[in-house]
């Protein structure tokens, strides 16, 4: 297996103001695509997709789905440089569409002010698998395990 990472830029940011005047920052937008080529040349099959998304279902209601700052280059989440909690991720055609909220640790708060001073963030997905070729392009297989 091998890591298999993604990075997207189509994010919207989002603030919801709370009562007692703090504020929740949101990134929200397409993580990931199924059933079409990305710009690293792959496609991750709609099947292996919905089954690894309802996998990670469980993760985001136990709020373990963390995700960090950066594009680390390997699998496993180092917590000292946490800066996101996904909130949601669902289908919506074929586009895999998520929201997470940024969090009050040290990369959050850089993520944050990053946000605030109009730094385009995008987002980056990781996995581990094995890739197929077929016909030019490298498909993910049935062993993938979003991360």
């Amino acid at each position: 297996m091998k890591l298999i990472t993604e990075m997207t830029s189509e994010i919207k940011y989002l603030t919801e103001r709370k009562e007692d005047g703090s504020k929740n920052i949101y990134i929200e937008g397409i993580f990931m695509q199924a059933d079409k080529e990305n710009k690293n040349g792959r496609i991750y099959p709609r099947r292996i997709m919905e089954s690894e998304l309802s996998r990670y279902q469980t993760l985001i209601k136990e709020k373990r789905s963390l995700g960090e700052l950066g594009h680390p280059p390997n699998p496993t989440i180092n917590l000292d440089k946490v800066s996101h909690l996904i909130t949601n991720l669902r289908f919506e055609g074929n586009d895999i569409v998520g929201k997470a909220k940024i969090l009050d640790t040290p990369m959050g708060k850089i993520a944050q002010n990053f946000i605030e001073e109009g730094v385009g963030l995008g987002v980056s997905s990781r996995g581990l698998g094995s890739l197929k070729e077929k016909n030019g392009v490298n498909e993910v297989q049935d062993d993938f395990h979003l991360a």
